[in-house]
Formats: structure tokens, sequence, C-alpha cells
């Protein structure tokens, strides 16, 4: 399983669309463990470019901030979960909180 996490200065960016880089973790779920991680520089932000470019790079889960609906519906056809909501927090955290259950999204950061 993959996991992307949107980042701006090492911690998750409050809207994915506009973060510096996305931080991609191979994780395990049976063990709840973090495999490896990557760091791909974001490509520029376009409408519909991100759900199908974290697809590309395998992407199961993408856990953001915030995110407009029409972009977790673009995530949602390249069969990519979408959690909105989570904390400012590094990428390991947040993907150890996601795999443990105990990751506890707020609102989403999106309006539009």
């Amino acid at each position: 399983m993959k996991i992307a996490i949107p980042l701006a200065a090492g911690k998750l960016s409050l809207h994915f669309g506009h973060c510096e880089e996305f931080a991609l973790l191979d994780v395990d779920p049976d063990t709840k463990t973090v495999k490896d991680k990557s760091l791909l520089k974001a490509p520029p932000h376009e409408p519909g470019v991100l759900p199908r470019w974290l697809g590309e790079h395998g992407a199961n889960v993408i856990i953001a901030g915030g995110m407009g609906q029409r972009a977790q519906s673009l995530f949602a056809q390249q069969n990519i979960e979408v959690v909105v909501g989570a904390p400012a927090d590094t990428p390991e955290e947040i993907a150890k909180s996601y795999l443990d259950g105990t990751l506890k999204p707020g609102t989403n950061l999106c309006d539009h």
C-alpha cells in the first residue's frame, strides 16, 4: 500500500494543490509499518493533474489537510482513498496514525 502526503517544509501541507512535494510512503498494513519513503517534487498545479500523477506513482491513499470536492471525485476515479482534515505533522507520524486507526481527521480545510 502507498500513502501520498502533500508536504511543505517537511510537514503536511494544509492544501494539497499548493504543496512543494509529496511524500510517498510504502507501508505494510499488516505490520502497520512504513517500509520506504520517497519524496516527489509536485508537478505544476492544474486541475486534474495530481490524481492521475499520484495514481501513476501507485498511491492508494492520499491524506491531506484540505481538498475540494472536485479533486476528491477525481481521486475516487483513480481508486485512491481520500482522507482530509489531517493535522500538520510529519508524514511518518500521519501514516502511523492512519495505519493504527488513530488518525482523527478534522475539518476539511478547503472550501472549494
